[in-house]
């Protein structure tokens, strides 16, 4: 193999195992978060997404190169956080015609993942 070519494998490599713990990891933290909190609300789902935007802001607030940022955050990140349960968790509600559930799932995620995200890139920065 070339250069080249093997550090792409190692990318590849890499990207296939950090992006197995981030999935086991969102697995986790919903599963613990879940049974604390034990309501029809998706508190897990929740907790992941804005924890996940926070790291996403602090990797992007870093200055790093292209490789460590496909494994840190389309690898790591990726996998740790997730849009479709979200989804599917809004729509669950509101099928069960919690409504305002459902709402809240959608504001309070947006809300609390964007100002996470500029927190975590204000943190990145001031290091």
């Amino acid at each position: 193999m070339t250069g080249t070519a093997a550090t792409t494998a190692a990318v590849w490599a890499g990207v296939m195992l950090i992006g197995g713990i981030g999935s086991v990891l969102r697995f986790l933290v919903d599963r613990a978060v879940a049974r604390r909190v034990a309501r029809s609300f998706p508190f897990g789902t929740l907790t992941v997404n804005v924890s996940g935007a926070a790291l996403l802001g602090f990797l992007g607030g870093l200055a790093l190169s292209k490789d460590a940022a496909l494994l840190a955050g389309t690898a790591f990140v990726g996998a740790y956080t997730t849009f479709s349960t979200w989804m599917l968790e809004t729509q669950r509600l509101g099928e069960e015609r919690q409504t305002r559930s459902a709402v809240a799932n959608i504001v309070v995620s947006v809300v609390l993942g964007i100002a996470a995200a500029l927190l975590g890139q204000w943190v990145a920065e001031q290091l």
